[in-house]
Protein backbone atom coordinates (compact mmCIF):
# COMPACT_ATOMS: atom_id res chain seq x y z
CA UNK A 1 0.00 0.00 0.00
CA UNK A 2 1.37 3.88 -0.77
CA UNK A 3 2.57 5.55 2.19
CA UNK A 4 0.24 8.33 2.74
CA UNK A 5 3.09 11.42 3.27
CA UNK A 6 4.43 12.18 6.53
CA UNK A 7 2.37 15.64 6.91
CA UNK A 8 -1.46 14.41 5.55
CA UNK A 9 -0.73 11.78 8.29
CA UNK A 10 -0.48 14.09 10.88
CA UNK A 11 -3.28 16.09 9.93
CA UNK A 12 -5.14 13.09 10.04
CA UNK A 13 -4.53 11.74 13.22
CA UNK A 14 -3.54 15.61 14.88
CA UNK A 15 -6.87 15.27 17.02
CA UNK A 16 -6.63 12.13 18.26
CA UNK A 17 -3.12 13.04 19.64
CA UNK A 18 -2.31 14.13 22.96
CA UNK A 19 -0.75 17.16 24.06
CA UNK A 20 2.50 16.14 23.90
CA UNK A 21 2.09 14.41 20.67
CA UNK A 22 1.00 17.22 19.51
CA UNK A 23 3.67 19.33 20.17
CA UNK A 24 6.12 16.78 18.68
CA UNK A 25 3.96 16.79 15.70
CA UNK A 26 4.42 20.47 14.80
CA UNK A 27 7.91 20.47 15.72
CA UNK A 28 8.06 17.48 12.89
CA UNK A 29 6.05 19.37 10.90
CA UNK A 30 7.93 22.66 10.64
CA UNK A 31 11.28 20.90 10.93
CA UNK A 32 11.30 17.62 8.74
CA UNK A 33 15.10 17.83 7.90
CA UNK A 34 15.90 18.08 11.59
CA UNK A 35 13.43 15.25 12.62
CA UNK A 36 14.47 12.69 10.10
CA UNK A 37 18.21 12.33 11.51
CA UNK A 38 17.88 13.44 15.61
CA UNK A 39 17.36 10.74 18.38
CA UNK A 40 13.88 10.24 20.04
CA UNK A 41 15.58 11.98 23.07
CA UNK A 42 17.28 14.99 21.04
CA UNK A 43 13.55 15.71 19.95
CA UNK A 44 11.83 15.29 22.97
CA UNK A 45 14.42 17.57 24.53
CA UNK A 46 14.14 20.66 21.89
CA UNK A 47 10.15 20.05 22.15
CA UNK A 48 9.73 20.10 25.78
CA UNK A 49 8.35 16.68 26.39
CA UNK A 50 9.65 13.13 27.09
CA UNK A 51 11.49 10.67 24.84
CA UNK A 52 9.12 8.41 25.38
CA UNK A 53 6.32 10.38 24.01
CA UNK A 54 8.10 11.15 20.82
CA UNK A 55 8.37 7.33 20.43
CA UNK A 56 4.30 7.22 21.62
CA UNK A 57 3.91 9.35 18.39
CA UNK A 58 5.48 7.04 16.08
CA UNK A 59 2.90 4.14 17.18
CA UNK A 60 -0.08 6.82 17.45
CA UNK A 61 0.54 7.82 14.05
CA UNK A 62 0.46 3.36 12.43
CA UNK A 63 4.38 3.35 12.59
CA UNK A 64 6.03 0.14 14.34
CA UNK A 65 8.36 2.49 15.93
CA UNK A 66 10.33 5.49 15.82
CA UNK A 67 13.13 4.28 13.55
CA UNK A 68 10.31 3.01 11.01
CA UNK A 69 8.84 6.64 10.81
CA UNK A 70 11.97 7.99 10.83
CA UNK A 71 12.94 5.99 7.48
CA UNK A 72 9.77 6.92 6.17
CA UNK A 73 10.07 10.80 6.67
CA UNK A 74 13.92 9.94 5.00
CA UNK A 75 12.66 8.92 1.89
CA UNK A 76 10.15 11.38 1.77
CA UNK A 77 12.33 13.94 2.34
CA UNK A 78 14.95 12.11 -0.18
CA UNK A 79 12.11 12.52 -3.08
CA UNK A 80 11.70 16.15 -1.82
CA UNK A 81 14.68 17.42 -2.35
CA UNK A 82 15.83 15.88 -5.57
CA UNK A 83 12.87 17.85 -7.08
CA UNK A 84 13.74 21.36 -4.91
CA UNK A 85 17.79 21.25 -5.23
CA UNK A 86 17.43 22.92 -8.75
CA UNK A 87 15.37 25.76 -8.03
CA UNK A 88 17.27 26.79 -4.60
CA UNK A 89 21.04 26.22 -6.49
CA UNK A 90 19.51 28.56 -8.99
CA UNK A 91 17.88 30.99 -6.16
CA UNK A 92 21.23 31.37 -4.59
CA UNK A 93 22.64 33.06 -7.52
CA UNK A 94 19.83 35.86 -8.14
CA UNK A 95 20.71 39.52 -6.44
CA UNK A 96 18.19 41.45 -8.67
CA UNK A 97 15.15 42.03 -6.14
CA UNK A 98 12.54 41.49 -8.96
CA UNK A 99 14.10 38.18 -10.07
CA UNK A 100 14.15 36.77 -6.81
CA UNK A 101 10.32 37.25 -6.65
CA UNK A 102 9.83 35.45 -9.94
CA UNK A 103 12.17 32.65 -8.77
CA UNK A 104 10.01 32.29 -5.58
CA UNK A 105 6.62 32.24 -7.35
CA UNK A 106 8.67 29.24 -9.53
CA UNK A 107 9.06 27.41 -7.37
CA UNK A 108 6.03 27.72 -5.33
CA UNK A 109 4.24 26.45 -8.72
CA UNK A 110 6.51 23.22 -8.74
CA UNK A 111 5.88 23.06 -5.35
CA UNK A 112 2.23 22.69 -6.56
CA UNK A 113 2.62 19.90 -8.60
CA UNK A 114 4.12 17.20 -5.68
CA UNK A 115 2.04 14.52 -5.65
CA UNK A 116 0.40 15.21 -2.11
CA UNK A 117 -0.97 18.28 -3.97
CA UNK A 118 -2.28 16.85 -6.80
CA UNK A 119 -3.83 14.25 -4.97
CA UNK A 120 -6.22 16.79 -2.63
CA UNK A 121 -6.35 19.52 -5.70
CA UNK A 122 -8.18 16.48 -7.52
CA UNK A 123 -10.28 16.00 -4.59
CA UNK A 124 -11.48 19.48 -4.32
CA UNK A 125 -12.36 19.20 -8.29
CA UNK A 126 -14.58 16.25 -7.60
CA UNK A 127 -15.82 17.72 -4.19
CA UNK A 128 -16.96 20.90 -6.29
CA UNK A 129 -19.01 19.18 -8.59
CA UNK A 130 -20.57 16.93 -6.56
CA UNK A 131 -21.95 19.65 -4.78
CA UNK A 132 -25.55 21.27 -4.61
CA UNK A 133 -24.28 24.38 -3.44
CA UNK A 134 -21.10 26.26 -2.98
CA UNK A 135 -20.28 28.89 -0.02
CA UNK A 136 -17.01 30.77 -0.26
CA UNK A 137 -15.27 32.94 2.53
CA UNK A 138 -11.98 34.81 3.13
CA UNK A 139 -11.30 37.80 4.98
CA UNK A 140 -9.08 40.71 5.29
CA UNK A 141 -6.14 39.94 2.23
CA UNK A 142 -7.44 36.15 1.85
CA UNK A 143 -11.14 37.76 0.13
CA UNK A 144 -9.23 38.79 -3.03
CA UNK A 145 -8.74 35.23 -3.74
CA UNK A 146 -12.10 34.20 -2.37
CA UNK A 147 -13.73 36.99 -5.08
CA UNK A 148 -12.10 35.40 -7.75
CA UNK A 149 -12.60 32.20 -7.09
CA UNK A 150 -16.30 32.59 -6.45
CA UNK A 151 -16.90 34.46 -10.07
CA UNK A 152 -14.82 31.92 -11.93
CA UNK A 153 -17.07 28.96 -10.21
CA UNK A 154 -19.93 30.92 -10.90
CA UNK A 155 -19.46 30.97 -14.31
CA UNK A 156 -19.20 27.31 -14.56
CA UNK A 157 -22.11 25.88 -12.13
CA UNK A 158 -25.06 27.15 -10.72
CA UNK A 159 -25.34 28.26 -6.86
CA UNK A 160 -22.14 29.66 -5.89
CA UNK A 161 -22.18 32.09 -3.45
CA UNK A 162 -19.77 34.47 -1.97
CA UNK A 163 -19.77 35.86 1.93
CA UNK A 164 -19.94 39.76 2.18
CA UNK A 165 -17.27 41.38 4.39
CA UNK A 166 -19.91 43.06 5.70
CA UNK A 167 -21.40 39.84 6.99
CA UNK A 168 -24.27 37.97 5.73
CA UNK A 169 -22.81 34.10 6.59
CA UNK A 170 -25.62 33.31 9.09
CA UNK A 171 -28.59 33.68 5.91
CA UNK A 172 -25.82 32.03 3.60
CA UNK A 173 -25.28 28.96 5.61
CA UNK A 174 -28.62 28.32 6.30
CA UNK A 175 -29.72 27.47 2.82
CA UNK A 176 -27.05 24.44 3.03
CA UNK A 177 -27.10 21.08 3.10
CA UNK A 178 -25.35 17.75 3.93
CA UNK A 179 -24.48 18.04 0.21
CA UNK A 180 -23.18 21.00 0.00
CA UNK A 181 -19.62 22.57 0.45
CA UNK A 182 -17.85 25.29 2.03
CA UNK A 183 -14.57 26.88 0.60
CA UNK A 184 -12.38 28.36 3.32
CA UNK A 185 -9.46 31.01 2.02
CA UNK A 186 -6.96 31.62 5.20
CA UNK A 187 -3.40 33.16 4.58
CA UNK A 188 -1.41 34.92 7.19
CA UNK A 189 -2.46 36.73 9.49
CA UNK A 190 -5.57 34.52 9.95
CA UNK A 191 -8.59 35.86 10.06
CA UNK A 192 -10.86 34.89 13.05
CA UNK A 193 -14.02 35.12 11.37
CA UNK A 194 -12.50 32.90 8.55
CA UNK A 195 -11.85 30.49 11.12
CA UNK A 196 -15.31 30.15 13.11
CA UNK A 197 -17.09 29.75 9.51
CA UNK A 198 -15.28 26.84 9.17
CA UNK A 199 -16.06 25.78 12.85
CA UNK A 200 -19.37 26.03 12.02
CA UNK A 201 -19.30 24.61 8.98
CA UNK A 202 -17.93 21.40 10.84
CA UNK A 203 -20.14 21.50 13.65
CA UNK A 204 -23.03 21.07 10.98
CA UNK A 205 -21.45 18.03 9.04
CA UNK A 206 -20.43 19.88 6.06
CA UNK A 207 -17.30 19.59 4.23
CA UNK A 208 -14.72 21.84 4.08
CA UNK A 209 -12.21 22.37 1.18
CA UNK A 210 -9.24 25.13 2.73
CA UNK A 211 -7.54 26.87 0.61
CA UNK A 212 -4.34 28.09 2.93
CA UNK A 213 -0.81 28.35 3.48
CA UNK A 214 0.29 25.49 5.02
CA UNK A 215 -1.52 22.02 6.52
CA UNK A 216 -2.02 22.57 10.31
CA UNK A 217 -2.69 26.10 9.51
CA UNK A 218 -5.84 26.98 11.85
CA UNK A 219 -7.38 26.72 9.08
CA UNK A 220 -5.91 23.94 8.05
CA UNK A 221 -6.40 21.17 11.01
CA UNK A 222 -10.12 20.97 11.05
CA UNK A 223 -10.86 21.01 7.14
CA UNK A 224 -11.60 17.92 4.86
CA UNK A 225 -9.77 18.96 2.05
CA UNK A 226 -6.67 21.16 2.13
CA UNK A 227 -4.62 22.70 -1.12
CA UNK A 228 -1.85 24.60 0.03
CA UNK A 229 1.31 26.95 -1.79
CA UNK A 230 3.20 26.45 1.09
CA UNK A 231 4.68 30.44 0.24
CA UNK A 232 5.24 31.41 3.90
CA UNK A 233 7.29 28.60 4.51
CA UNK A 234 10.88 30.28 3.80
CA UNK A 235 9.82 33.96 3.48
CA UNK A 236 7.35 34.63 5.42
CA UNK A 237 5.50 36.96 2.71
CA UNK A 238 2.45 35.68 0.99
CA UNK A 239 1.91 36.27 -2.78
CA UNK A 240 -1.82 36.62 -4.52
CA UNK A 241 0.06 34.81 -7.74
CA UNK A 242 0.61 31.65 -6.68
CA UNK A 243 -3.06 31.45 -5.23
CA UNK A 244 -4.23 32.35 -8.15
CA UNK A 245 -2.45 29.46 -9.71
CA UNK A 246 -3.30 27.05 -7.31
CA UNK A 247 -7.30 27.90 -8.27
CA UNK A 248 -6.85 27.90 -11.78
CA UNK A 249 -5.80 24.25 -11.18
CA UNK A 250 -8.92 23.54 -9.65
CA UNK A 251 -10.71 25.36 -12.80
CA UNK A 252 -8.99 23.35 -15.18
CA UNK A 253 -9.72 19.84 -13.20
CA UNK A 254 -13.45 20.94 -13.35
CA UNK A 255 -13.48 22.03 -16.87
CA UNK A 256 -11.72 18.80 -17.58
CA UNK A 257 -14.88 16.55 -15.60
CA UNK A 258 -17.50 18.28 -16.02
CA UNK A 259 -17.57 19.75 -19.38
CA UNK A 260 -21.62 18.97 -20.23
CA UNK A 261 -22.93 20.47 -17.30
CA UNK A 262 -20.77 23.77 -18.04
CA UNK A 263 -21.77 24.19 -21.33
CA UNK A 264 -25.38 23.87 -20.88
CA UNK A 265 -24.85 26.62 -17.78
CA UNK A 266 -22.58 28.97 -19.88
CA UNK A 267 -24.93 28.83 -22.34
CA UNK A 268 -27.89 30.51 -20.36
CA UNK A 269 -24.83 32.90 -19.13
CA UNK A 270 -24.08 34.19 -22.53
CA UNK A 271 -27.99 34.62 -23.65
CA UNK A 272 -28.17 36.87 -20.00
CA UNK A 273 -24.72 38.47 -21.47
CA UNK A 274 -26.45 39.86 -24.65
CA UNK A 275 -29.56 41.02 -23.21
CA UNK A 276 -28.17 42.76 -20.10
CA UNK A 277 -25.25 44.15 -22.36
CA UNK A 278 -22.54 43.06 -19.84
CA UNK A 279 -19.94 43.38 -21.63
CA UNK A 280 -18.61 46.01 -24.89
CA UNK A 281 -18.57 43.22 -27.73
Amino acid sequence: MKQLPIKLLIKEKFSLLSAGQKKVANYLIEHLDEFAFKTAYQIGKKTGVSETTVIRLSFALGFEGFSDMQTTIQNQLLQQHQTEFFDRSQQEEINDPFKKVIENEVHILRHMLNPTNIDEIWNAVDTLIKADQVLIAGYCLSHAAAYWFSYRLSTLRENVNLCSPNGNFVEQFCNLTKNSVVVVFSFPRYSNETIKIAECAANHGIQIIAVTDRLLSPIGRISNIVVTTEENADTGVNSIASVISLLDLIIEGIQQKDQKRIHSHQQKLEMLYSSFHVFKE
